[in-house]
Formats: structure tokens, C-alpha cells, sequence
């Protein structure tokens, strides 16, 4: 979740040691009543198309596609449609640099300048003069790698924050860091003193590159992507893959869902750790089960130690609240609230709920989202995870929620 034209959109330890098998396995009998609320869902609520998928640690559970891949040509959408997963991105960015954490190359609790001095330009909005200009200051502590993991940051993307869109309007600017490190950007509040949804795994995107010395589309692949097989995820789309591309669409005060005609996106001047990968809902889910698996893939690659994993899964924000945003901006985002009634958490690279979902995931479950509606969770207490990917705007948009909701009560109820 993020802006839309240059950055992509959004516990305990696991106690089980899961037993490898030598590949994931599709089990072959598909789930009519799962089945059934993707298929009526896309009709009653008017969304184009939906891919789903489900599994336990070593299995692929459930699988369906529904819909068509694009107005114009009518086909269906499959399973090996490809979206736009936004900000699904950051989780992958994460398990990056929790990488080099562990390699020792970087300390999480180290100002993020010792790896790239321009983070250390970086200052805090305090105010406005008398003539309206934003008066700014040094942070009271430095931006650090945990800082940027957790959002806490301080940077902060305009579509959820009136501070954000003041300064835009105090400056004329966009509010889009220019080569995301340049100091055009103020943090909006000190660092660790509250949760804000941002930039700040955008920064982090750019201490990895800076420390391994490879671009994050070169890092992912040799060291997250390729590894798991995620064959169908990366930044740049491969034009013998376009045909697979489905279309993205949106709706204006609340009107109609009203379609974007399919184009070959150009390739990225830049690979931002916030968003801009391309993917498969059967790719990512290769994802969630190695964090279902500890850090190992379907073959027993080690991606991640499991006391990483056990550090991704807990609690880092403290008491700070997780999760909620109020929207700035309706055609892009409606307020995002996903957990009603309750104070989620984020850990290093998820959102965490310490109490579960009435007839869905237990407590402790990780999650996050990308801004055109795709979602995914992970649930270490039932061995699953599941990943849906729809492709429209605005994000949380009642229909979308709907589904997702949907989704998941069918999930576990069968």
C-alpha cells in the first residue's frame, strides 16, 4: 500500500518444527464451498476476478480462479495469473534484511546512516511559522533498522496522513522521496514514538542494496525468490509473461469499477523494498509456507534461521497500536481497519493480532495487503496460510473486504 504511480501498495515464536517433504503437493479434490464463495462473491459484489489459495506447511490445500483476466478479451483468469501484489512486497523486503542481520552486516538497533549516511539527513516536521512555512529539527533519536521494519519511523505515505498532506500543501510538493534516501521528506513525528504506515521499507529496500552492493530485484532473486521458487515474482515483467497479466481497475466517488486497459508496464528505474513486485498467488504462497516452515523451503533451503522467523512473529512495536489508517485520499484507499475492535501489533515485516478473528484466524496470525486488494495471512497456530488476489481500487473497498472475509470463514470452516 503506497502511492500508486511510484511506490507500489500494505507474536510468539512458532513453537513446531515442521517435517520436510521433498515438494509441496496440490491436493487434487477441490473445496466446493470455498469454490462457491469465490464464484458468487465475484458476481454479487462486481469484482472482475479473484485467485485463492490455501495450505498447511509442506501442502497446497485449496486452489481456484474466477473471473475473467480482462474486459476486452473475456478470457478467464487462472491460476497462474499474475497481479500486482504492492505493498505483498514489504514482507519479502524484511525477510532481506533480516538476512543480512543475520549474516551480521547489519544491527537492527545501529542508526540506519552507519550503512547509508543520507538517512542521517533525514529531520522531523515541527511545525509552521507564522508565514507557513514548515519549521524543522533533528530527530530526538536516529532512525534505525528496527524503526523502519516496524513503520515506526516516522515517514509516512500522504494517502494516510492530514500531516503528510499539509506539508504537501505548506511546500508543493508530492510527498514521494526523491531516490527515496534525498532529505525532501520530512519524518512527521520522532522516531519510535508511534506506529504510521510509510516509506520506511522503502528505506530499508535501499540499506539492502547498499550493504550486499546488488540491486533489490538481483538480491531477491539470488537469495529469496529463486531459492523458493518463485519463478513468476519480480519487478520487471517479462514480456512472454504480459499475457497473463490481468487488468487492474477502479471506482470514483463510489461509482462503478471501470477498467484500465492492459499495457506492458516499462521496466522500473528503481526497485523499491515498499512495493512494484509482480506475482502469482501460488508464488507467494510458497512464501508464507517457508515462514509456516521456519525459514526453510519446500526442498529445505534455509531462507531465514528459525529464532529470525520467531522475531518476525513476535510483537515489536510494544504497546504502540498497529493497523488502523484514516484515508486521505477515497479513490485510492478507504480507512483501513481491518481488525475491528482490537489493537493489532507489527512485528518485522507483519501485521500481528493478538486476539483472533471470530470464525477465522487464530491470534498471533501474521497478515499484510497490497493496495489493489490482495491479501494474504499466516496462521502458525493451525499450520496455514492463505493468499487472495483481486485487483482494483480503492484499497479495503467494502467489496473487497467482503471477500476477503468471506474467504476466510470458508477457509476454516472446512
Amino acid at each position: 500500500m503506497s502511492s500508486i504511480n511510484r511506490r507500489e501498495f500494505g507474536a510468539a515464536a512458532l513453537v513446531f518444527v515442521p517435517s520436510l517433504r521433498a515438494a509441496a503437493r496440490v491436493s487434487p479434490a477441490k473445496n466446493k464451498s470455498i469454490d462457491e464463495v469465490l464464484r458468487s462473491g465475484i458476481e454479487k459484489r462486481s469484482i472482475p476476478c479473484v485467485t485463492a489459495v490455501v495450505a498447511n506447511r509442506n501442502d497446497v490445500t485449496y486452489q481456484g480462479a474466477f473471473g475473467k483476466r480482462d474486459g476486452a478479451s473475456g478470457m478467464p483468469v487462472k491460476m497462474d495469473s499474475i497481479f500486482s501484489i504492492a505493498s505483498m512486497t514489504k514482507a519479502i523486503t524484511a525477510a532481506a534484511a533480516m538476512q543480512l542481520v543475520e549474516r551480521g552486516k547489519m544491527d537492527l538497533n545501529a542508526p540506519a546512516a552507519k550503512y547509508m549516511p543520507a538517512i542521517g539527513n533525514l529531520q522531523v516536521l515541527d511545525g509552521y511559522d507564522a508565514a507557513g512555512k514548515p519549521m524543522l529539527r533533528a530527530p530526538k533519536t536516529p532512525v534505525t533498522l528496527k524503526h523502519l521494519l516496524t513503520h515506526t519511523s516516522g515517514l509516512c505515505y500522504d494517502m494516510w496522513s492530514d500531516e503528510m498532506k499539509r506539508w504537501e500543501k505548506a511546500t508543493g510538493q508530492n510527498g514521494i522521496p526523491l531516490g527515496v534516501v534525498a532529505p525532501a521528506v520530512p519524518l512527521m513525528f520522532d522516531p519510535g514514538a508511534r506506529w504510521q504506515y510509510g516509506y520506511s521499507m522503502d528505506y530499508a529496500g535501499k540499506l539492502v542494496e547498499a550493504v550486499s552492493g546488488l540491486t533489490l530485484e538481483q538480491y531477491f532473486q539470488k537469495n529469496i525468490l529463486q531459492p523458493l521458487g518463485m519463478n513468476d515474482t519480480s519487478f520487471i515483467l517479462a514480456a512472454e509473461t504480459f499475457d497473463r497479466l490481468v487488468s487492474a481497475y477502479g471506482r470514483h466517488d463510489g461509482g462503478p469499477l471501470m477498467e484500465r486497459p492492459r499495457a506492458m508496464p516499462a521496466p522500473p528505474k528503481d526497485f523499491n523494498g515498499g512495493g512494484g513486485l509482480y506475482s502469482t498467488a501460488g508464488d507467494y504462497l510458497k512464501f508464507t509456507q517457508m515462514i509456516l516452515r521456519r525459514g526453510r523451503g519446500a526442498h529445505g533451503e534455509r531462507i531465514l534461521q528459525p529464532k529470525t522467523v520467531a522475531m518476525m512473529s513476535a510483537n515489536q512495536t510494544g504497546m504502540l497500536p498497529a493497523g488502523r489508517l484514516t484515508t486521505q485520499n477515497a479513490d485510492t484507499t478507504s480507512d483501513v481497519d481491518l481488525h475491528p475492535g482490537s489493537d493489532d501489533r507489527y512485528t518485522f515485516g507483519f501485521l500481528m493480532n493478538p486476539v483472533g478473528y471470530a470464525g477465522g484466524r487464530s491470534a498471533r496470525s501474521l497478515a499484510w495487503a497490497g493496495i489493489y486488494n490482495t491479501f494474504y495471512w499466516i496462521d502458525p497456530k493451525r499450520d496455514l496460510s492463505a493468499v487472495i488476489m483481486m485487483q482494483f481500487l480503492p484499497f479495503v473497498d467494502k467489496e473487497a473486504v467482503g471477500m476477503l472475509s468471506d474467504f476466510e470463514h470458508a477457509v476454516y470452516a472446512a
